[in-house]
């Protein structure tokens, strides 16, 4: 009786283990939900590349003005 008792003790033991190897696994792979935008930025980064930018609505006011050199 003794043996069997030992032999479930290490069964047991090595299911634990197995589990608890398991659920940590896991926990490294889940986002926990107050990380998930965090999550999102780091697997696709946003990076500016100038497509975003409007140029219709630019001012022009700020463009240079070269005066013509034959008017005088």
């Amino acid at each position: 009786m003794k043996q069997n008792r030992r032999i479930l003790f290490i069964v047991a033991l090595i299911f634990t283990v197995i589990i608890a190897l398991l659920a940590i696994d896991m926990g490294r792979r889940t986002t926990a939900p107050w990380n998930k935008k965090r999550q999102l930025e780091r697997a696709l980064p946003v990076e500016p590349d100038g497509t975003d930018i409007d140029t219709s609505v630019l001012d022009t006011s700020d463009t240079v003005f070269v005066e013509d050199s034959t008017s005088r």
